[in-house]
């Protein structure tokens, strides 16, 4: 089967690039004609490790980092797209946290993502108009215990793809978001009990038995969750703004 081209002569830039959803958007934009990616994660070993055919520009290091968007929007001359996905998990009841854990997990879910839309309205107003999809969470439309900064962060950036569409209209810059379940990534590593769940019955069974909370009895793959979050970027999806599209297998029904 041949592959649409309808990235063909487009720039993006994909943040927490380097595994997960974050790899399969930047793969995703590549196979489907891409000419430039900017490519952002703390994992400069997985950054370095994809394998793609376009011209990339990687950049090691935090999202939450205001100097590196200092010294890299100036670079972004020619953007049409953003992929804003950088992110990371926490566990734990409110009233158990400390200051330091909850602002740990805001400082990348919540600024680092406005940093990046941020610069990258910025430099996709100055282009004349494009696209940026937000990756929120199933958990900031429904409330799951025991991940507080995580789900508010992530209902906090699913709002704040709404007003950004409301602010980018005039500049012809849709922004929406993506709010999945359960996906098989990497970031379920960070969780004590999901460790202790796969020294006890290995990690596809793990997966296996998380995902019977969900209504599908499934996790979704990385590359499903890019391709619906690259209808909304790409012009298959220009009549849609302020959108922040669920995709759960069932979970929040």
């Amino acid at each position: 089967m041949s592959i649409i081209k309808d990235f063909a002569d487009r720039t993006a830039l994909v943040t927490g690039a380097a595994s997960g959803i974050g790899a399969a958007c930047a793969k995703a934009l590549c196979a489907r004609g891409a000419t430039k990616l900017f490519l952002i994660d703390v994992d400069e070993a997985g950054l370095a490790g994809l394998d793609l055919d376009c011209e990339v520009v990687t950049i090691t290091g935090s999202v939450a980092d205001e100097a590196l968007w200092d010294s890299l929007e100036p670079h972004l001359t020619g953007l049409n797209h953003a992929i804003i996905n950088a992110g990371i998990g926490s566990g734990g009841a409110i009233a158990d946290l400390t200051l330091s854990e909850w602002r740990r997990i805001m400082d990348v879910n919540l600024d680092g993502a406005f940093l990046t839309l941020r610069a990258a309205m910025r430099a996709i107003k100055a282009t004349g108009g494009g696209s940026a999809v937000i990756t929120a969470s199933s958990t900031g439309v429904k409330p799951v215990p025991g991940v507080g900064p995580y789900g508010v962060s992530k209902a906090a950036v699913a709002h704040m793809a709404r007003i950004a569409a409301m602010e980018g209209a005039k500049d012809n810059i849709r922004v929406n978001a993506i709010a999945p379940g359960g996906v098989d990534t990497a970031l379920w590593e960070s969780g004590e009990d999901f460790r202790r769940a796969v020294e006890r019955f290995g990690r596809d069974a793990t997966i296996e038995r998380m995902a019977k909370s969900t209504p599908s009895g499934r996790f979704a793959t990385s590359e499903e969750i890019a391709d619906q979050m690259l209808f909304m970027l790409s012009d298959a999806g220009s009549n849609i703004t302020g959108h922040v599209l669920v995709s759960d297998g069932g979970f929040t029904l």
